[in-house]
């Protein structure tokens, strides 16, 4: 039993660090696609990525969404591999763009 408390207390850190590495992240990235070979080249290194539990690839978006446990910036190395022109999804992309009111016309009189 004393030799089990002194393997956990020596692998302390190491199992804080782990516990770091493996929050759910959802990633986002526009990634420059232009065929169904694109595509397959994205799924392939996403396929073989540790940590992802599922994508989506929206070829008509050039959107390409990731979640798992991730870190952003390893998605992000991983799919540029592919030779993709390759960033992250802007938040402003994905908003729709305020609505601009047409303008009245002012009659003077």
């Amino acid at each position: 039993m004393k030799w089990v408390l002194i393997f956990l207390a020596g692998n302390e850190r190491n199992f804080d660090q782990s516990m770091h590495r493996s929050i759910f992240e959802t990633v986002e990235l526009r990634v420059g696609m232009s065929c169904q070979g694109c595509v397959g080249a994205v799924k392939r290194v996403l396929g073989k990525m540790e940590g992802v539990e599922s994508f989506d690839i929206d070829i008509e978006k050039q959107k390409v969404t990731v979640k798992g446990n991730v870190q952003p910036d390893a998605v992000f190395q991983t799919v540029s591999k592919t030779g993709k022109a390759t960033s992250f999804w802007e938040a402003e992309a994905a908003a729709p763009e305020p609505e601009s009111k047409p303008t009245e016309p002012v009659v003077v009189a």
